[in-house]
């Protein structure tokens, strides 16, 4: 084998080894990301150390750091990557509200994706840990409320408008109206949930019978003729 030859297979393997490290650190900062979400919904903020997480995830407690400086700046990571759902939720709104030819039909079939959405044991959790964290992290709390209760009102509040210019519903100010519906679709089984754990698992019927009488309330007083 020539010299030229065997420099190129080294600087192969060396390669291939390199890419090999990169994607056992890419592995690694998942597990890592899914048991430090284990550890803080459960035990929150304070109660959570990173020797634990590095427990949990099966690796150093220095690999743990190569990914993220420090826990404070993994929980910030953790909190703020939960907000992505949002978008889709808001492309759920304007699908059913933009062009629909039944209004009553369409805000249920809405209401029920909503309800169903928040009130889930994870959703939950990650809703009582933001706010337990308020005070300590204020900031982190305005951005998560920022991206995700205030972005869904932002949508519903621009499907209203749309459906307000074509007669479907009357209101002076489409962000309360905004705000009435998720009052109304959420606040009863929301408040019950946040403090009282077990009743966050709403059966089916239940579930729909909450959302359904939150829109017939919402469309007496915002839709057409009360109607």
């Amino acid at each position: 084998m020539t010299s030229a030859r065997k420099q190129r297979l080294a600087g192969s393997a060396a390669r291939s080894g390199q890419a090999r490290k990169r994607l056992g650190r890419l592995q690694s900062a998942g597990v890592i990301r899914d048991a430090a979400t284990a550890l803080f919904l459960k035990n929150g903020y304070l109660g959570t150390s990173m020797d634990e997480i590095a427990a949990a995830a099966g690796v150093s407690k220095q690999t743990v750091y190569t990914h993220f400086a420090d826990k404070e700046r993994l929980f910030t990571e953790l909190v703020l990557g939960n907000t992505e759902v949002v978008e889709e939720f808001g492309q759920t709104i304007t699908h059913l509200l933009v062009e629909t030819d039944d209004l009553a039909n369409s805000l249920r079939e809405l209401a029920r994706r909503y309800l169903n959405s928040v009130i889930k044991p994870q959703v939950l959790l990650l809703r009582r840990l933001v706010i337990g964290e308020a005070e300590r992290f204020p900031e982190l709390a305005r951005i998560y409320y920022e991206r995700v209760p205030e972005r869904v009102l932002a949508a519903l509040a621009s499907s209203f408008e749309g459906l307000g210019a074509r007669g479907l519903l009357r209101f002076d100010d489409p962000l309360l109206a905004a705000g009435h519906f998720v009052a109304l679709v959420l606040w009863i089984p929301l408040d019950r949930a946040m403090f009282i754990p077990d009743s966050g698992n709403l059966d089916v019927p239940e579930s729909e019978r909450l959302a359904d009488l939150g829109v017939r309330v919402f469309l007496a007083a915002y839709g057409r003729d009360g109607a």
